[in-house]
């Protein structure tokens, strides 16, 4: 999984997987994209308004918690 994000447009992508074909892309809401594959799974996520989707703290970062384990990881942008 890769998550990118330009700031300039305030877009981020969240893939899960390279694309090796065309995709289908769905317009969930005014703020959200999904790229599907002629199978049926997801390549990627496109959000708009990105840093309210994914909620950007004041400071840039992005924290990434596993659920199972707790641990964290705050990177930031």
């Amino acid at each position: 999984m890769k998550l990118t994000y330009d700031p300039r447009y305030n877009i981020a992508y969240i893939r899960f997987r390279e694309k090796k074909g065309e995709v289908e892309a769905i317009r969930v809401s005014e703020e959200v994209v999904v790229d599907i594959a002629p199978d049926g799974s997801i390549y990627g996520v496109e959000l708009l308004n990105a840093n309210e989707q994914l909620k950007f703290s004041d400071e840039g970062k992005v924290l990434v918690v596993n659920e199972a384990t707790g641990m964290q990881h705050e990177f930031p942008l």
